[in-house]
């Protein structure tokens, strides 16, 4: 089980470092749209609308980049095309987030591992790498996607939405606790959007839905920055720069800012964003925050009503985020220690 773990951790590592580039560079590039822009919205016309559709290019790209490197790690080159338009299928078709291209990229990777093992005739053997497993690897994996998976994903997903829409006359308290966590859970990805568009499809009659789901937005990546500053030797090179544009990222309501930690560590960093959003959320409702913009962040704090309560939320709830995950983790010596020991284990068993 160690091995196992230690292979899986690996894997996942091979694919967040890949996709981390796209991420900084598009959530960069869109939080400087939407401020630059001053309304607390992505721009719809001129140079800021071509800025923030580069941004939005990158941000919607990384999850198939995330997968696809995933299975790369696990299967080679051969793994790449199931992965990443499996990927894309999950995502785009089936609201599945970052997570769902996690789980098609260990998907891929397998299934092509396994085609590997198939006995092939010596004629056929020159392209198998480039022809067959990309073709047959990429059927099978969709097909698990647009038959099995996709459509339970789209179904809870709209048994969710329904679900929050009957939780309107619940406590302030209740309701705040449950949008938070689920506004930071998978920033940006299903379950963060059917909170926030309950909350963005009610702003104009009850704005202060966004009051505390704006907060939300943008304690996750706030908290995670603010925790690599906290404790820096628990975090590496990678994550401290991560870390620095996460912060920007959350001033301007953009939640993944943070995915490149939870994808890397999601047992530490998953319980403790969303202990953040809970926290940060609930705060504003239980002070009357009221936000008449449909986005998040401290962007949006010009057309705020309750400013100190919007800024009292953020900072509980990134402070949250950023304790709780530093309790949880590791000094990075002591990680890569472990894994260099798991390492070591998996090589002597296969020298033996």
């Amino acid at each position: 089980m160690k091995q196992a773990l230690a292979k899986f951790k690996k894997d996942l590592l091979f694919g967040t470092s890949h996709m981390i580039p796209f991420i900084v560079a598009g959530g960069v590039l869109l939080s400087l749209a939407v401020m630059l822009s001053g309304k607390g919205a992505v721009p719809e016309t001129g140079l800021l609308k071509n800025i923030s559709d580069m941004g939005i290019a990158g941000l919607t790209i990384f999850p198939m980049i995330l997968g696809g490197y995933i299975a790369y790690s696990i299967a080679d080159k051969p793994g790449l095309a199931p992965a990443m338009i499996g990927s894309w299928i999950a995502v785009s078709q089936y609201k599945t987030g970052f997570l769902g291209a996690i789980v098609v990229g260990f998907l891929a990777g397998y299934v092509v591992n396994m085609l590997k093992k198939i006995q092939l005739p010596d004629s056929l053997k020159s392209i198998k790498t480039i022809f067959i497993f990309p073709l047959v690897g990429t059927f099978i994996v969709c097909a698990v996607v647009m038959w099995i998976i996709g459509t339970p994903i789209a179904l809870m997903m709209e048994a969710l939405n329904s679900w929050l829409s009957s939780m309107q006359g619940a406590s302030k308290a209740l309701l705040g606790a449950i949008l938070g966590g689920m506004t930071a859970f998978d920033m940006g990805g299903p379950i963060n959007k059917v909170a926030t568009l309950f909350a963005q499809t009610q702003v104009g009659t009850q704005p202060w839905l966004m009051g505390g789901v704006g907060i939300a937005i943008c304690t996750p990546p706030i908290g995670m920055g603010l925790a690599t500053l906290l404790a820096p030797k628990k975090y590496d090179k990678g994550e401290k720069e991560a870390g620095k544009a996460a912060i920007f990222m959350g001033l301007v309501g953009i939640s993944e800012g943070a995915i490149p930690f939870a994808a890397n560590d999601p047992l530490r960093v998953l319980p403790s964003i969303v202990a953040g959003g809970i926290v940060g959320n609930v705060i504003g409702f239980l002070m009357n925050v009221i936000n008449h913009a449909p986005w998040g962040g401290w962007i949006v704090l010009p057309v705020v009503e309750g400013k100190t309560g919007y800024i009292i939320g953020t900072i509980a709830g990134a402070l949250t985020t950023a304790i709780i995950v530093n309790i949880l983790k590791k000094p990075v010596e002591e990680r890569e220690a472990a894994a260099s020991s798991a390492d070591d284990d998996v090589d002597l068993e296969m020298d033996f």
